[in-house]
């Protein structure tokens, strides 16, 4: 599991390889990731929206914005846990998935809360950061 804290907000993620999603000789590899979203803060938080920078093995980047997760925005109030699936599909057996939340405070103004960098590498490969 990979995790970070922002200003009080802990993100934390746990990549799977999906092999049976996934079809190697046609070079699509796919993967599930859960995050669990903490708020560890006295402030109530909406998450507005993401952003996602997906790096596959040869260095392409995709970068995915967008409202919300999972066709949500969550409302945290302190002391309390959203966690969500998603995944991602890559074209190579291993990459890194690294990104951000907007945040909406109680005031309306609104906070980067960082998404740790995690591995995406199939179970042969060596679980490292790329």
């Amino acid at each position: 599991m990979y995790s970070t804290t922002t200003d009080k907000v802990t993100v934390s993620v746990e990549p799977t390889y999906l092999l049976q999603e996934s079809s190697p000789d046609q070079g699509i590899y796919v993967w599930a990731y859960k995050v669990r979203i903490e708020n560890n803060g006295t402030d109530v938080l909406q998450l507005k929206s993401r952003h996602w920078k997906i790096t596959d093995a040869y260095g392409r980047v995709q970068e995915v914005h967008g409202a919300g997760v999972v066709g949500e925005q969550p409302v945290l109030k302190p002391g309390a846990t959203y966690e969500y699936t998603s995944g991602t599909p890559l074209s190579t057996p291993n990459g890194i998935m690294v990104g951000s939340y907007a945040m909406q405070m109680t005031d309306g103004t609104l906070r980067d809360v960082a998404i740790p960098a995690f591995s995406l590498h199939t179970p042969e490969m060596a679980q490292r950061l790329n």
